[in-house]
């Protein structure tokens, strides 16, 4: 099993990038990775960090998409960038079964679209991010972003294609799906939220459980948010800033305690690590691109090796979960029934 790292995509490139496929091949039977950049850089941090094996592949590309360039001209005309060169990688063998890059988001979507390009009768690929739940489980968003104007129909497929994943990651049985709104009563939300919900009501292949509040986004009381990219990455990143502003929130009040607080920290200590550690986004990998013919992840630009290890291991599994191929399958079974209706 090969998979692709975009060696310059991130903060932490190449030297967190490297280290992540370092432990990556070592730690999963089977896989090879190739990582795109600078060969020279990349070949410096292998032997930095004692790698003489044969299952990390190098393959030279010079240039670096940054992530104040526009998306689409980047794409079309750096066309030796270790992105653009790891997309082409991917395309060019079946042997190649996805890639994973910290780097631009719009980039690595665009790229993702125009290079890889859409399974068939997708109407638009969508970002899904994976998040801690208060059931120590995982709950999938989709759409976090890609796209921000979206049709009814795009939200009834982005329920399948997450339905599909948690089922194929996870191993969760009958996914519920819930439809993010601003209630939970059938006739709560906009014009877009209306006719979704009429959709996934009657679709036969997903467990739709009708409208949530993004108040209980982490309830765990769903495995896949259905949203319009606009709506989803205004929850995620709300998501995100709640837990940074609280971290700081609680440093700053035990600080104001003085002796009194650093006293009750060390009691609570393994408290605070034990929730750092539930709501750590770094062990469930990136954000899957989900539509797409093959397997592209986007992770977080500030990514260490942990979470690039993550990432492959979310390709590896994913891969031999099939879940590209069940995907297609239940995508046909559901234009299907639309025809017959």
């Amino acid at each position: 099993m090969k998979i692709i790292l975009d060696g310059f995509g991130g903060d932490n490139a190449p030297v967190e990038i490297v280290k992540g496929a370092i432990t990556s091949v070592n730690l999963l039977p089977g896989v090879t990775v190739a990582i795109t950049g600078d060969e020279d850089k990349i070949k410096q941090v292998l032997s930095d960090y004692g790698y003489a094996g044969d299952k990390i592949e190098i393959i030279d590309a010079k240039e670096v998409i940054s992530n104040n360039e526009s998306p689409t001209v980047a794409i079309r005309q750096k066309k030796n960038s270790s992105l653009v060169v790891a997309f082409d990688t991917l395309n060019s063998s079946d042997e190649y079964v996805g890639m994973i890059s910290a780097g631009s988001t719009g980039a690595v979507l665009t790229g993702a679209t125009l290079k890889v390009g859409r399974i068939k009768g997708v109407f638009r690929p969508a970002v899904a991010p994976v998040l801690p739940n208060l059931k120590n489980g995982k709950t999938l968003l989709i759409d976090a972003g890609a796209n921000v104007d979206s049709k009814p129909e795009y939200l009834a497929q982005f329920a399948i294609m997450g339905s599909e994943y948690m089922k194929s990651m996870y191993g969760t049985v009958n996914p519920r799906v819930g439809l993010v709104s601003v209630g939970t009563e059938d006739h709560k939300g906009n014009a877009l939220t209306h006719e979704a919900f009429e959709l996934l009501k009657n679709m036969k292949n997903i467990n739709f459980v009708g409208n949530m509040e993004a108040r209980d986004a982490l309830s765990g009381e769903y495995d896949v948010l259905v949203c319009d990219g606009f709506v989803g990455n205004t929850l995620l990143k709300s998501y995100e800033g709640g837990i940074d502003t609280l971290n700081k929130v609680l440093k700053e009040e035990i600080l104001k305690l003085g002796l009194k607080g650093k006293l009750g920290y060390l009691l609570l200590k393994k408290a605070f690590k034990n929730v750092k550690r539930r709501m750590n986004y770094t062990t469930v990998g990136g954000a899957a691109f989900l539509g797409v013919k093959k397997l592209v992840v986007k992770t977080h630009g500030s990514s260490n090796a942990e979470t690039i290890y993550s990432c492959v291991k979310q390709v590896y599994d994913l891969e031999n979960a099939k879940m590209i191929d069940k995907m297609k399958e239940n995508l046909a079974l559901e234009e299907s029934d639309d025809k017959q209706n």
